[in-house]
Formats: C-alpha cells, sequence, structure tokens
C-alpha cells in the first residue's frame, strides 16, 4: 500500500526543510519504497521552492507542486491529494505540529474500515505537549461549537492539520471542493458525511507552533462566512445532480 504524504506550504522557506528531512528518515526506514512526499507551494514569495529543489536530488521520492500565485491552503492541499498517486493519501502541515509516525494510527483506523481519518486534538488520549495561547485554543473551540451546530458535524476538531484517506475519497471528495482558505477541512468533512464514508477521529502527539499562518481577526470571520455557505451550497449542487 502506497502513502502520499501532502505538505502545503506558503513562505515555509525556515520551517520547511527540518520537517522534510525529519518525514523522509521516518518514512524512509518504515515504508520504504512505499511513499512519495509532495510538497506543493502556494505561491510563496520566499525560498521554499528553491528549499525544496535543494532536497529533491537527495530524496528521489519527495516532488514539488507549484501554484502560479496564492490562492489558500484548501487549494493547496486540493492540488495535492488529486496528483498524489497514493492508495492512502494524507496531509500535514508544514511545520510538522503533528509527526508523520501518527500515520500509524491512521493505517490500524483505515484496517478496521475507515475511509477518512483525522487527528484530534480534543480526544481525550491526545498529548498536546506545547498548547496554542489561551485566545488561539479558546477560539478554536468556539468555531468547532458554531460550526456544529450549522453544518451538522460531530467532530471536535475540525481543524487539525492531519487528515488522511483513501485513494477513493480523496478522489471524489477533492473533486467537489470549492473553498481555497483555511476553512476548507469544514467542508472536506462535509462532503465525506455526505458520501457516506467511515469516518475515524485518532489521538495524536501534537506541538503547537507559534508562528501560525492564521490570522486572528480576518480569517476566522472569513472561516464563518463559508462555514454558512457549504450545506447549503453542496445541497443545491447534489440536487441539481439528481
Amino acid at each position: 500500500m502506497k502513502l502520499s504524504v501532502i505538505i502545503p506550504a506558503f513562505n515555509e522557506e525556515a520551517r520547511l526543510p527540518a520537517t522534510l528531512k525529519e518525514a523522509y528518515a521516518w518514512l524512509d526506514t518504515h515504508l520504504p519504497g512505499d511513499y512519495e512526499l509532495l510538497v506543493v507551494d502556494d505561491g510563496s514569495s520566499d525560498g521554499t521552492a528553491k528549499a525544496v529543489k535543494a532536497l529533491m536530488t537527495e530524496y528521489p521520492a519527495l516532488r514539488l507542486l507549484q501554484q502560479p500565485e496564492n490562492r489558500g491552503k484548501g487549494a493547496a492541499v486540493r492540488r495535492g491529494m488529486l496528483e498524489a498517486t497514493g492508495d492512502v493519501r494524507l496531509f500535514m502541515d508544514a511545520d510538522h505540529s503533528t509527526h508523520v509516525c501518527e500515520v500509524e494510527k491512521v493505517f490500524d483506523a483505515m484496517d478496521k474500515g475507515a475511509e477518512v481519518v483525522i487527528a484530534s486534538r480534543q480526544h481525550p488520549e491526545s498529548d498536546i505537549e506545547v498548547h496554542q495561547s489561551w485566545l488561539r485554543e479558546h477560539m478554536g473551540k468556539g468555531f468547532n461549537m458554531i460550526m456544529r451546530s450549522i453544518v451538522g458535524l460531530s467532530m471536535d476538531d475540525t481543524q487539525c492539520g492531519f487528515k488522511a484517506f483513501t485513494a477513493e475519497a480523496a478522489e471524489r471528495i477533492f473533486n467537489e471542493t470549492t473553498l481555497d482558505g483555511f476553512s476548507f477541512d469544514v467542508e472536506v468533512l462535509y462532503l465525506a458525511g455526505m458520501h457516506d464514508y467511515a469516518i475515524a477521529e485518532i489521538p495524536v502527539r501534537w506541538v503547537n507552533e507559534p508562528n501560525s499562518k492564521v490570522r486572528m481577526l480576518a480569517d476566522p470571520a472569513r472561516m464563518f462566512a463559508d462555514v454558512i455557505r457549504v450545506r447549503a451550497m453542496h445541497r443545491r449542487v447534489r440536487r441539481d445532480k439528481d
């Protein structure tokens, strides 16, 4: 079974090389020959692409996809998922806040029938080694509470940047996504539920990276607006197809 690991990156010249080296070392030890590592450079203005290219000669399973302009995390993940070739397709953050080794729990969950597996920082067995600030943590919990009431999802943590899909689920879901920003996770999970995919939440060890790309005021407001649109938008699309 081949694994594709997708890392969306925007201006990650400083953090990304260490993440790639750590991820590659683990993957090469535990899944030799059965993986690919895809970085989707989301129109970075720094040396992100150059840093990845410098490692590609040393790491043959490393691929670089470059967006012509900055479109958002959702657009970058979508491209990676649809151009990946793995039987299991995982996206994770460039800061490696959730280590790639947690994919072993993904495999266990899929062996039990899950088709979509999401990491949850709210899982009682998760190990949150370094927490976010009080404000960010409570804003995240508030977002999830509002999201659940609007969209109807039951997950306690939709925004953790560590989610995996079978190839079939990835291709169906990401061919239907429309949101390009940080709220894409909610749309992805809504579509997974709409198509009756089996979803599993797993505990993970998570370490907060203080240099978050989420802007405290502008991005949450945009995310709330997107979430309000998700349910009506996809119900309308499904009705039109029927």
